[in-house]
């Protein structure tokens, strides 16, 4: 087993363990978008990021790739790994603004705005697809093609794959292709419409190290009552 402190309390988990795997099943709750159980983790998002260490020497890591290591120091929520999934989520709602599956994140995460110019992308490169049609289909229809921003998802070549079954799979976990009509406008791009919009807790100055994890938060829910 491995001992190790997350959100300062003490844990021992299974070796070979990720942190996200090891936080999940203490019940710490980590958002994920690119990661998929059944399916290897990739850490192409990053938004299940946590902060590892203390000090100056504290970093942030996807927690879907890292291992449970021995006397490490885990935060799931603090000011620095919320502030980080803020900007990711809003990169990736800049991205595909229409997904519903990222505008749900986006709500979960207390985003309220979207700053960035809308692309519209088809793809935002999570990977799902590919890992599903070559783990689960047994298929290797599509893969990953060029690199930085030529980087995209299609068959060798351009060329109709004959190992394709239309079974459906990448579409069926592509967070791009589930998509919800809505506004273009950045300001109206999420809708946040059955949120609560004013969480009691987590801006007072005490709460920087660590912001609540609560799912849904104890505090947010008595203030709804």
């Amino acid at each position: 087993m491995i001992n190790l402190t997350i959100n300062g309390l003490d844990v021992s988990v299974e070796e070979g363990s990720t942190l996200l795997e090891a936080a999940q099943y203490l019940g710490f709750p980590i958002p994920t978008l690119c990661h998929m159980e059944g399916l290897s983790p990739y850490g192409a998002c990053r938004l299940c990021v946590v902060e590892i260490g203390e000090g100056e020497k504290s970093k942030l890591v996807s927690s879907c790739t890292y291992p449970a290591e021995e006397g490490l120091k885990v935060r799931t929520a603090s000011a620095r790994v919320v502030r980080a999934r803020k900007m990711i989520i809003e990169l990736l709602l800049a991205s595909c603004p229409q997904s519903k599956t990222i505008q749900d994140l986006a709500s979960k995460l207390e985003v309220r705005q979207q700053r960035f110019r809308q692309e519209h992308e088809d793809c935002i490169l999570c990977g799902l697809c590919v890992r599903m049609c070559e783990e689960q289909m047994m298929a290797k229809a599509i893969g990953f093609r060029g690199r930085g921003e030529k980087r995209s998802i299609g068959t060798p070549f351009d060329i109709k794959s004959d190992v394709c079954r239309f079974c459906g799979g990448c579409i069926y976990v592509c967070p791009a292709c589930q998509l919800r009509c809505t506004y273009n406008e950045p300001e109206k791009a999420i809708c946040g419409g059955c949120a609560n919009l004013s969480p009691p807790c987590v801006e007072i100055d005490r709460f920087n190290d660590m912001m609540c994890y609560m799912d849904p938060c104890v505090a947010c829910e008595i203030e709804k009552d």
